[in-house]
């Protein structure tokens, strides 16, 4: 059994990092770091393995399932099935407009032709790209918040901007109708763990992030609960798809959008191959989730339908 030991101390390596990341997640900091470390990472060791074991001719089998493991927990073997739905939401961060134009970024959003968008750091800094992106969006709503902003061409019945805790953005809940009823949506955009801090060793930073994001979770769940079926939420979460604010969310949201009718590993932060950006809803079924490509933005657009 223990005849290469290679392959079997890259399994349980692989197993400990998933389970720790997974189960443990944010209650200390380093499991916080390795629940949002890129999962790419943990598969880098996997070729060494494989080619190690096939030279030695044995722990070939335990190599393979270190290697399945780290590939599932990436999220490269995801895959769903995906129909077509009546309701189309894009949820996209567009980086303060600084990496692309107004142009780009209306285009590729009349491209994937949504009834809601849901736009993050939408303080733009360039002059004037707010207006031409309302102005390239022609039949759409814009309703403006701090830092946030939702457009919608279905009707709007109501809109509160409440001020995220601990943060300089606010949120926006939307109610507009949609096929004879209500449908509220919330465009959030939580606060970031404060990773960079490490290299800096200011662990201080990580945990006082880390706090907030716990109390704007906290928050978004007291707001979600008091709102009637059917309603979304979606948004930059700053979450990856593992830990316990991850669950959190979607104990008191619902089933995340791409775990239900995604494919692949669904990164919508593919500078870190990270999934952070979420749709979440009540009331709802995801038929189809796809990441859409690369149109200005660090952050790539996220189209979801539903029925």
């Amino acid at each position: 059994m223990w005849r290469s030991r290679l392959a079997w101390s890259y399994l349980f390596a692989v197993a400990l990092v998933w389970a720790l990341g997974e189960l443990v997640g944010e209650r200390t900091v380093p499991t916080l770091l390795l629940a949002y470390a890129p999962p790419l990472v943990w598969l880098l060791p996997a070729p060494l393995v494989l080619a190690w074991t096939l030279c030695r001719r044995r722990g070939r089998g335990v190599a393979l399932v270190g290697t399945l493991l780290a590939v599932g927990g990436a999220g490269l073997l995801h895959a769903r099935p995906q129909e077509s739905g009546s309701l189309r939401v894009v949820t996209w961060n567009v980086a303060h407009g600084m990496l692309g134009t107004a142009d780009q970024v209306a285009g590729a959003l009349r491209a994937a032709n949504p009834d809601i968008i849901l736009l993050q750091e939408a303080n733009f800094v360039p002059r004037g790209f707010g207006e031409a992106l309302s102005n390239g969006l022609p039949g759409y709503t814009p309703l403006p918040g701090q830092k946030v902003l939702t457009f919608s061409r279905l009707p709007v019945l109501e809109n509160r901007e409440l001020p995220l805790p601990g943060s300089g953005r606010t949120v926006l809940e939307t109610g507009v109708r949609w096929r004879g009823q209500t449908l509220r949506m919330v465009n959030v955009h939580l606060d970031p763990v404060f990773v960079s801090s490490v290299l800096e060793r200011n662990w201080d930073d990580v945990r006082y992030s880390d706090w907030l994001r716990v109390g704007q979770v906290v928050w978004l769940c007291q707001l979600v609960s008091r709102l009637p079926d059917p309603v979304l939420i979606g948004g930059d979460l700053n979450t990856p798809p593992r830990g316990r604010l991850y669950r959190q969310i979607q104990g008191c949201v619902g089933q995340d959008a791409h775990n239900l009718a995604g494919r692949g590993p669904g990164w919508t932060f593919p500078g870190l191959f990270l999934r952070i950006d979420h749709l979440l809803a009540r009331g709802l079924t995801p038929t189809r989730t796809q990441v859409l490509p690369d149109s200005g933005s660090d952050h790539r657009p996220l189209l979801v339908e539903y029925r």
